[in-house]
This record gives structure tokens, C-alpha cells and sequence, in this order.
């Protein structure tokens, strides 16, 4: 047992050469110059470092980034991983040393740069206290972001999101201030790079809103008759905002086209207008009768 003890000492305590997989990061962008990566985003970094944090790095792997350094290629088209092993060591905690990074180097192809101003759109993952919801339009400061890089990469982005925001059991406004997703873009840059976030949150009621019906495709026929001629729709809406929707912001139709093509009984009832920030709990009578005269 002694000397089993001491072997395992010895043997967590002598440095090993162990191999991770990092993604990249590049930093130091040469101005008014634009790049494609040539190879993956990802490299293999070897990390020479004791057995005990080999066991460590095994037992509970993480995904780790490196940042490199792009300044040279203002003067060439490749960059070499052995001359900045200081700059990614700098990165590492000291008790693990960056020996090698597979490949060593890495190739860009240059292409123009161009500028474009996309908007920003905010993910979210928020469950709420009973009662309460989202009741107005999400806010972010800036509502814009620049986007700089390659043409033919820039033309095709719209909007850029930033990373989701979360929240549970929600009852006031949330402000935050969030990081704008690149999508693995490494050859971008955007400009500012967080946004403030306000998403109002308030309390909610029901409401209950008498709405005329609205009959489709009823041309063909002389006279069209629909049992009842209003519904009711009980909507989930902002406590402060409770007197400012009426039947004016809805709109509910049936189609006939239903009953022409289907031989229904009876027309489903479509709400097809509707507020935002109103959530329609439900629409009574669901279905109604009709009479047709050809």
C-alpha cells in the first residue's frame, strides 16, 4: 500500500504532455482589411502540465479558446503559432504550458472590406410569475449595430442577435446588457459589440371583447346569413393598457370557401388581426352556423 501510494504520488506529480481542442478567437485585426480563414476554427493545443491536472482536464473536459494575434498580416497572409506561443501561454494558468498548436500555421485569403448597419434582435428564454408577461416592444440601445468584413459575407446578414437573454419567475422589466452573437463569424467585426436590453414586463388581465364576423369568398352566393354574426374573444392583456383595445383591433372571419370545397357543417372561426402584446386565450363560439342563398 505504501508503495502504491508512492507511485501515485510520483505519478500525479510528473508533467505529461496532454492534448485539448480550442476553438479560435482573433484579435489585433489589421485595419481596412478583410479575411477568410483557410482552415477550420478550431486547432489542437498540446499542454504540458502534472498528472494531477491531466486527471482533472479528464474527469471534467471544457471546451477552451485561444486568442491569436492577427497583427502580421498587414505584411503576409499567414500567421505562425510557434512565434506567439508567449502571447497563448499569457492565456493559460501558470501551472499548464502551451507546447505546440497543430496546425502551426495558419492561411487567410484577403478579399475587400465593406460596412453595413443591420438591426439587433433579442432571443429569449423567460418564464414569468403568474399573471405577468412581456406587454411591450423589446428596446435596445443601440437598435443597431455596424458590421465590418468581407463583401461577400456582409451583404448577406440582415440582423444579428444577441445572446439570449433568461429569466424565471419574472414580475418587473428586465435591463441587462448583452453580448451581440457573431455566429461563429470570426472574420467580422461588429461595432458596438453589447447592447443595453429593456424588456417590459407588467401584469396581466383578462379581457373580454364582443367582435363583428367577417364572411370570405361570399360573392357566389345572393345572400349569406352566419348564426351568430359576433364572437367573443377573451384576450390576456396589460393591466394599464386595459381600456385602449376594442373591437376595432381585431378582426375574426369565416371563409366559405370551407364549405365549398369541404362541405363543412359548420365555418371555423379565423382571427386573423389581432394587437401585439395580447395574448387570445380564447374565441367563443368557435364554429358558427350559416345559411347561403344562391
Amino acid at each position: 500500500m505504501i508503495s502504491l501510494v508512492a507511485w501515485m504520488l510520483i505519478a500525479i506529480s510528473n508533467k505529461y504532455t496532454f492534448v485539448v481542442k480550442s476553438s479560435i478567437e482573433y484579435v489585433n485585426i489589421p485595419e481596412k482589411k478583410a479575411f477568410h480563414p483557410l482552415q477550420a476554427d478550431t486547432v489542437q493545443v498540446s499542454l504540458k502540465m502534472t498528472g494531477w491536472n491531466v486527471l482533472l482536464s479528464k474527469m471534467k473536459p471544457t471546451v477552451s479558446k485561444i486568442q491569436v494575434d492577427l497583427s502580421t498580416l498587414a505584411s503576409r497572409n499567414f500567421i505562425v503559432f510557434s512565434s506567439q506561443l508567449g502571447f497563448i501561454n499569457r492565456q493559460f494558468p501558470a501551472d499548464k504550458q502551451v507546447v505546440r498548436v497543430s496546425p502551426d500555421t495558419l492561411y487567410f485569403d484577403f478579399s475587400s472590406q465593406t460596412q453595413r448597419k443591420v438591426e439587433i434582435r433579442v432571443p429569449t428564454n423567460i418564464s414569468f410569475k403568474k399573471q405577468y408577461g412581456i406587454i411591450g416592444q423589446t428596446q435596445t440601445n443601440p437598435q443597431h449595430v455596424t458590421v465590418t468584413g468581407p463583401s461577400e459575407d456582409v451583404q448577406y446578414i440582415d440582423y444579428l442577435e444577441t445572446d439570449t437573454v433568461y429569466g424565471t419567475d419574472v414580475h418587473t422589466d428586465i435591463r441587462t446588457v448583452v453580448n451581440i452573437n457573431r455566429k461563429q463569424r470570426t472574420n467580422i467585426t461588429i461595432h458596438p459589440a453589447v447592447a443595453e436590453v429593456t424588456i417590459p414586463v407588467g401584469e396581466l388581465t383578462e379581457k373580454q371583447i364582443e367582435v363583428p364576423l367577417h364572411v370570405r369568398h361570399s360573392s357566389p352566393y345572393t345572400s349569406v346569413r352566419i348564426i351568430p354574426s359576433k364572437v367573443t374573444i377573451t384576450a390576456l392583456v396589460s393591466l394599464k393598457d386595459y381600456g385602449k383595445w376594442t373591437a376595432r383591433d381585431f378582426e375574426a372571419v369565416v371563409d366559405l370557401d370551407n364549405w365549398t370545397k369541404n362541405q363543412v357543417k359548420s365555418l371555423p372561426v379565423q382571427l386573423i388581426k389581432a394587437p401585439e402584446f395580447c395574448e387570445v386565450v380564447r374565441i367563443e363560439p368557435q364554429n358558427i352556423d350559416f345559411f347561403v342563398r344562391k
